[in-house]
């Protein structure tokens, strides 16, 4: 349950509150029923016009999410049901006539904050159900008219409270022990309002600790199932009239599953403990204790944060942070923050990002978070028939599918998207044209995935506000590609060597791509800072060179141990070849035949070796020239591979002395990567005899 704010900044400090100390058992207790009286009528519950109770076996039922139990209940509660279908019917009928009114008088403009408004209302009085939906789309600037974004927004400051005695009594009801035994002293109204709870500040009486206390708004749990249940069969109705392949009662299901944990604090603080165990040592965030012997069902007792909306700071750097924390969440742990909507996460007065609410969790299996990362692999890199089959394993697409028709069909609805490169992807660029290919190959939508994609586009929605040039993707991907380089998980290092090899030829611009983009993968204030502008050839150097050479980096190493040996082993062809073809040429009556070792794999390895060279080299001038020279170049006949050579030559004496320039960062380097980096001249040499002997004995005898 997020914690909803009344007013800014969100949190005050607790000396600001005014407080209630208790000093006897009877009269402080009156004294709050003064001061509450006139809140006893909660409007948010009251205008919901659906007031009821449940007996203890039906509230008993109804602790975790059953569709079967819940339509048994109100199967018995026909006219309640009947009543709560005619005023949604009814509520939205009017907004929508209002709207069509005005688009009959011309007038859609003038009215449109008005309607907003008005929207914003009747999702209030409606429940926390539709609260629930809206909190949902309310961080997408890019998706949302600012009018209506403006009013949604406000759905996560400005809901009702429900009576402090209420809240109270809920209080000593769940713990067993009374206010005063419990808390030193407590504010006398409630800090924060949401859909389901609301918050007072605390002082536990035995630690002195400032702690905040979430009590559950009652009947919640009845008046959301009652809402779930309308809207299951309303998803079914639309799946059937609307043909559509996603399982949209199972999307309905998945979010109602999550929402019924939320409501259920004992799981939610069992959530905190977990987050903060897998995140909490995260530089730059920090995830407030819980106290477990304070936590019930219905009550949760949570270390105080101090802080402001992370969204109104517009603090760019804990965005990226909450980039980085998410992709630990959803690619390295698989235990996600399924709504980090603005009331969720905060900036703390130290500088740090604070997450304060752990109701709505998802968990990534292993196999769909390898899958996720492969497909952003394969997105970036424009391969699309590896990701239609990526699309099959994350479960979009059936296993029957037609998957040349459909990467054909990805090809002209991406490649414009990503035609301007992995930092300006959005997920609206992604989404824009997907809709008909979609329908027209059965895409589905599996559940789980819903969340996971909605955790991503509301946080690309909290940047949006701060930079509306902010892409999440952009962000996401350095992580993924320096995941890629490093996970020893046999799946992705597959999809890595298919990635760099194609018809046995390595690519080494894939990576080169990887390397560039995962060097950004950084938390650091001044790295992020600095990742903007162009970074200087030697440190990058020295980061790739550190890379490769420790453990995580040996997939990474023995590749380019191994395109090394086959480079070299090209040179010593096409120096062969340059030597006997210069002979030819002074040696009289030879004629003008000439004979080449050199194949067509040795070719495109010399070019490699090349590529290689000016990686180590450094400077992006030298290699663009050294590439415009070789345009005309081509490696499908000898007389390219003699250019190519030549060129190679020519250029050596100033490569060789940028790549001495560069290999001065060695001593600067831990002495394990120094003694490693000593090992690889060995290694080079061991596979370039075993290459020609190869070569040699298969010329021989073949």
């Amino acid at each position: 349950m997020p914690l909803l704010l009344h007013s800014s900044p969100p949190f005050h400090s607790f000396p600001a509150i005014p407080k209630l100390r208790y000093r006897s058992k009877p009269s402080p207790r009156r004294a709050i029923l003064r001061a509450t009286a006139g809140l006893d009528a909660d409007s948010f519950t009251k205008k919901s016009g659906y007031l009821f109770r449940l007996s203890a076996s039906e509230a008993e039922s109804l602790l975790d999410y059953s569709p079967l139990r819940i339509a048994a209940i109100y199967k018995r509660k026909p006219l309640i049901l009947l009543a709560r279908l005619i005023q949604i019917a009814t509520t939205f009928g009017k907004w929508f006539g209002d709207r069509y009114i005005d688009n009959l008088m011309e007038r859609s403009d003038q009215m449109f904050k008005v309607r907003a408004a008005e929207l914003r209302k009747i999702l209030v009085e409606l429940g926390p159900a539709y609260i629930k939906i809206a909190q949902a789309v309310s961080s997408r600037p890019d998706l949302i008219p600012p009018s209506y974004l403006d009013e949604l927004s406000l759905l996560q400051d400005r809901i009702s409270a429900f009576s402090t005695e209420v809240a109270l009594d809920t209080i000593e009801k769940e713990l067993g022990l009374r206010i005063d035994e419990l808390f030193s002293e407590i504010s006398p109204e409630p800090v924060a309002a949401a859909s389901l709870g609301q918050v007072y500040q605390a002082r536990l009486r035995r630690s002195g600790q400032v702690v905040a206390v979430k009590v559950q708004r009652p009947g919640v749990q009845a008046a959301i199932s009652l809402d779930i249940l309308i809207l299951r069969f309303l998803a079914g109705v639309v799946k059937k009239v609307g043909k559509f392949n996603t399982d949209l009662q199972a999307v309905v299901d998945e979010w109602a599953s999550s929402l019924f944990r939320e409501m259920d604090y004992k799981k939610e603080a069992d959530n905190g403990l977990k987050f903060r165990r897998l995140y909490g040592g995260i530089k730059d965030v920090f995830v407030p204790n819980i106290y477990m012997e304070h936590t019930t069902r219905r009550v949760l007792v949570m270390e105080w944060v101090e802080g402001q909306k992370l969204s109104e700071v517009k603090d760019l750097y804990l965005v990226e942070i909450g980039v980085y924390c998410s992709f630990n969440q959803l690619l390295e742990n698989g235990f996600y923050h399924a709504d980090p909507h603005p009331g969720n996460l905060f900036r703390t007065y130290d500088g740090k990002l604070a997450y304060i609410d752990f109701g709505m969790m998802g968990e990534f299996k292993q196999e769909f978070r390898d899958g996720f990362i492969e497909a952003c692999l394969h997105l970036v890199n424009r391969d699309f028939d590896a990701l239609s089959k990526d699309f099959v394993t994350l479960g979009l697409l059936p296993p029957t599918v037609e998957k040349e028709a459909v990467a054909k069909a990805l090809t002209g609805v991406f490649q414009d998207a990503i035609a301007k490169g992995v930092r300006n992807i959005s997920f609206g660029d992604l989404l824009g044209n997907l809709g008909t290919t979609m329908y027209k190959f059965k895409f589905r939508i599996p559940s789980y995935f819903s969340l996971v994609i909605r955790s991503l586009a509301v946080l690309e929605g909290i940047a949006i506000s701060s930079d509306p040039n902010y892409k999440v993707l952009g962000s996401t991907y350095p992580w993924i590609a320096k995941k890629v380089l490093t996970d020893s998980s046999p799946q992705l290092k597959s999809s890595l060597q298919s990635l760099l090899y194609k018809d046995g030829a390595f690519r080494i611009d894939r990576l080169e791509s990887l390397l560039t983009e995962s060097l950004r993968a950084r938390t650091e204030k001044a790295l992020i800072k600095s990742q903007r502008e162009e970074a200087d050839s030697r440190v990058v150097f020295k980061e790739i060179l550190s890379f490769t050479l420790k453990e995580k980096g040996s997939f990474v190493r023995e590749i380019l141990i191994e395109e090394f040996a086959k480079g070299l082993d090209a040179l010593g062809l096409a120096t062969f070849d340059s030597l006997t073809s210069a002979a030819t040429t002074v040696i009289p009556f030879t004629g003008s035949t000439s004979f080449s070792l050199m194949s067509k794999e040795d070719m495109i390895n010399l070019r490699t070796l090349q590529r290689l060279m000016f990686l180590m080299a450094g400077p992006e001038s030298n290699k663009k020239s050294f590439e415009e020279t070789n345009g005309v170049s081509s490696p499908n006949n000898k007389q390219g591979a003699y250019l190519e050579e030549s060129s190679l030559l020519s250029y050596q004496p100033e490569l060789v002395s940028e790549i001495l320039t560069m290999f001065s960062i060695i001593p600067e380097l831990p002495a394990e990567s120094q003694q490693q980096l000593l090992r690889l001249p060995a290694d080079v040499a061991g596979r370039l005899v075993s290459r020609a002997s190869a070569r040699t004995i298969q010329r021989i005898f073949l």
